[in-house]
């Protein structure tokens, strides 16, 4: 299942850096971060709980960086 989010990143490489980082949280099959839309594309592996991923997911991002806002 692939679901598109609003997302708030300052810039190219660190949308570059939240791509990469979500990739690897349990649950995300795929995703993509688009600077220039200020959007971000998951596609959720079968049978994961799609807020709870997308949880993991912002928390991750936050490390990356930490006003980093996601609307799920």
């Amino acid at each position: 299942m692939k679901n598109t989010y609003s997302i708030e990143v300052d810039c190219a490489n660190c949308a570059n850096l939240m791509e990469d980082t979500t990739k690897k949280v349990e649950g995300v099959a795929d995703a993509t971060v688009n600077f220039m839309t200020q959007k971000m594309i998951v596609d959720f592996a079968d049978g994961a709980d799609e807020k709870k991923v997308m949880k993991a997911v912002l928390k991750a991002c936050k490390k990356v960086e930490p006003d980093c806002e996601i609307e799920f």
